[in-house]
């Protein structure tokens, strides 16, 4: 059985434990209120976008003469350019290894359909996890801004700039959608070429009834209006997979420091019990000790 002096030092370790697990639990907490208010405000700004951006781009390049949209220009996929969203810290539970398990499963499922697959790293833990495994990453980005709009433009600006230049055929991004504290879900978003067709985006279900088409007078014209929308579609994309991963990483944190302040709880517990034990077993040999000496002396 260890010495008391050992068992005190563990116990006065788990306690030292536990106040930090606990103030970080209070921080993530804190977090994820200001990061679920902004997807909360963001979520539909996103949904209308995409709705606006396909009654604008319905019919803009439908005859036989025009010119489609580079944003929107479909050709054969070659090379497929995956964008991984993970954090730059870890103590935030499974949310970074199941990000990166579901990103793996879905760059292998790219390679066996015979596309070339590059990487584009968003998060500290994301880029080194795939940069020991020798992956090609295209492009890298640690130590984001929290939220910065103005950093998801430029991003975006990057995105948008290896897709038109033909430096790759698709862009995808992969990030955890938001739920719950506890819930988070890996996701993936097609971002380029711009999908403007009428099936359902992420945000709305499998079961939406038909929408009624309604033609509009646009002016400008909708190619003017495209120039604007198209890249503002992009970059509302960047920002609110930003925005997700951002709450999805304060959740799990959250719960995982709630966790281990209770696990530190029950562990000084089992602790403060042995140790008790412990000292009664020594408060007895000492006992037995006195009462042997004594009976000697008799003797």
């Amino acid at each position: 059985m260890p010495s008391l002096k050992i068992i005190r030092r563990r116990i006065t370790s788990v306690k030292n434990t536990q106040k930090i697990t606990r103030a970080m639990k209070m921080v993530a907490a804190a977090r994820l209120r200001r990061a679920t208010q902004r997807i909360s405000d963001l979520r539909p700004y996103a949904k209308r976008t995409v709705e606006v951006l396909r009654s604008v781009a319905r019919g803009a390049s439908g005859g036989p003469d025009e010119t489609v949209h580079p944003l929107l220009a479909e050709r054969p996929v070659k090379k497929v350019l995956l964008v991984v969203f993970t954090s730059d810290r870890g103590l935030a539970g499974a949310f970074n290894s199941g990000m990166i398990r579901a990103a793996a499963a879905k760059m292998k499922d790219l390679q066996d359909q015979g596309l070339e697959v590059a990487l584009a790293t968003i998060g500290r833990k994301g880029r080194d996890y795939f940069r020991r495994r020798n992956v090609t990453i295209a492009q890298e980005f640690t130590g984001l801004p929290e939220g910065s709009n103005e950093k998801a433009v430029e991003i975006a600006r990057g995105f948008i700039h290896a897709f038109t230049s033909g430096e790759f055929d698709q862009v995808i991004l992969g990030y955890s959608e938001f739920r719950s504290a506890i819930n988070q879900k890996p996701t993936f978003q097609q971002i380029l070429p711009i999908d403007t067709g009428t099936t359902a985006s992420v945000d709305e279900g499998a079961n939406a009834g038909p929408r009624s088409l309604v033609e509009f007078i646009y002016e400008p014209s909708r190619e003017t209006l495209l120039e604007r929308l198209l890249p503002m579609y992009v970059n509302v994309s960047v920002f609110r997979a930003m925005l997700e991963s951002s709450a999805s990483e304060h959740g799990a944190r959250m719960t995982a420091m709630d966790n281990a302040t209770t696990n530190a709880k029950k562990m000084i517990s089992s602790l403060t019990l042995q140790y008790n034990r412990a000292r009664q077993a020594a408060i007895t040999k000492e006992l037995m000790e006195i009462i042997g000496g004594a009976e000697a002396i008799k003797e």
